[in-house]
């Protein structure tokens, strides 16, 4: 019974980490995926295990924390174990630039495509589909997408020329 409770302890103590944080750290709150739930945008497996970094307001015991949580979470407790939370490491390359928008009045915006970066043919059973690469406005070249020639020239007329 001794060496049984041993091995169980020894394999526990080395799969724990001791996680403190500190008043002001920011940190991950975990949460957990549901099958069929919509979660932060996404279902199922591809749903974030881990979201958004928020500052640590206090410590309220000796393994749970308070944390600011923004408005639109006002219906989940603020309080967390220190197993649900996970240390941030800020980094300056995390920081996003952005243009800002044209924003029509219904806080929408127009779509323009930019440019032509690829061509490319599709052939499907009995027909062949010309698809073209398209570099959107407000867009970087990696969110490109692929469009049909046909459907573009009729959307877009300008973006061929003559």
């Amino acid at each position: 019974m001794r060496t049984a409770y041993s091995r169980q302890k020894s394999y526990a103590d080395g799969h724990r980490c001791e996680l403190e944080f500190e008043v002001g750290d920011h940190v991950f709150l975990k949460v957990v995926p549901m099958k069929g739930v919509m979660r932060f945008g996404r279902k199922g497996k591809m749903s974030p295990r881990y979201i958004r970094p928020f500052e640590i307001l206090e410590r309220v015991g000796t393994l749970v924390y308070r944390v600011a949580l923004p408005p639109h979470l006002s219906t989940v407790h603020n309080i967390f174990h220190v197993s649900t939370l996970r240390k941030y490491m800020s980094n300056p390359s995390h920081v996003l630039s952005h243009e800002p928008l044209k924003l029509a009045p219904d806080l929408t915006y127009e779509e323009r495509p930019v440019g032509i970066l690829q061509r490319q043919e599709r052939i499907l059973r009995n027909r062949v589909n010309s698809m073209i690469k398209v570099k959107w406005a407000n867009h970087t070249e990696q969110e490109a997408t692929w469009e049909t020639e046909a459907d573009l020239r009729n959307l877009y007329p300008e973006l061929f020329g003559k």
